[in-house]
């Protein structure tokens, strides 16, 4: 076989056997959705010999589900409402302002030294901090979610306007324009890639989180998210694989509907990311 032939053929293999990698558990799930324990039993890999909607009924039966859905999709929009709002700004300042000012470049380095803190490091003083100030429920996840995004956002959003031209920010300043004005009108829309890019990221990380969960909504299953309702398809002697699949589906619902929706936007912003000015 010529080198060029096999140049060609080893990209596709690799791709082929990548695709066959991520599709499988998909493929896994799914199948296992539709069938009852005891055909799971015998035949784990095999298509369903007839669509069970016995384990969908299950779920949505239970009250539990809703619960859960409501507050995940409560702390994950307003923890991303609240980084929406917070994280651009903040990294503007930081970015305009570290080039003259001491104190800003300080800030930065000690936003971007707690990349590196593990989350393990920070977890008992958290749960003390939020058991102290009576937090430890909906709203006080939506809180450290917030702050948890920080570093790592501020990080990012710093990266992409240091590498914005600020001529346009110094003609508008020149005409007069205020410091709100100039973020509002001309930074927050040459923003819009990293933007989504972050958006996506918290999104995606705070929709599939279990461990923050764990710690701060564990006194009832009125305050569990989905992550925990899933979990409780495994008992200490067992685990019903087919009702929690059915649920991996129905968790998965909405990410894959929004993605349907604004897949285009999505796309986009991802993409204006590589000409940006």
């Amino acid at each position: 076989m010529k080198l060029k032939t096999r140049e060609k053929i080893i990209p596709y293999i690799l791709l082929i056997f990548g695709t066959v990698l991520i599709l499988f558990p998909v493929y896994i799930c799914l199948v296992t959705t539709f069938k009852g324990q005891s055909e799971t039993a015998t035949s784990y890999f095999s298509l369903p010999k007839s669509f069970y909607l016995g384990n969908f009924q299950e779920i949505l039966k239970s009250p539990k589900l809703y619960y859960a859905y409501g507050n995940t999709l409560f702390i994950t929009g307003i923890s991303l409402a609240g980084s929406l709002i917070l994280m651009p700004a903040m990294s503007f300042s930081i970015s305009r302002g570290m080039r003259d000012s001491k104190i800003f470049r300080a800030i930065y380095f000690y936003l971007l030294v707690g990349i590196f803190i593990p989350f393990q490091v920070r977890m008992v003083p958290l749960v003390k901090l939020l058991t102290n100030i009576g937090m430890m429920n909906q709203v006080g996840l939506t809180i450290l979610y917030i702050a948890h995004a920080t570093c790592e956002s501020v990080f990012l959003y710093t990266g992409y306007l240091d590498g914005i031209s600020q001529s346009l920010e110094e003609s508008a300043y020149i005409d007069g324009a205020t410091t709100f004005i100039v973020y509002r009108k001309i930074v927050l829309p040459l923003m819009k890639p990293i933007i989504v890019t972050v958006m996506i990221r918290e999104g995606l990380a705070t929709w599939n989180d279990y461990l923050l969960p764990l710690i701060t909504l564990n006194k009832s299953w009125k305050m569990w998210t989905l992550t925990l309702y899933q979990n409780a398809f495994q008992s200490e002697f067992s685990v019903n694989y087919n009702q929690a699949f059915a649920c991996f589906v129905l968790a998965s619902l909405p990410v894959v509907i929004a993605y349907l929706i604004l897949q285009k936007q999505i796309i986009g912003g991802l993409t204006a990311g590589a000409v940006k000015g």
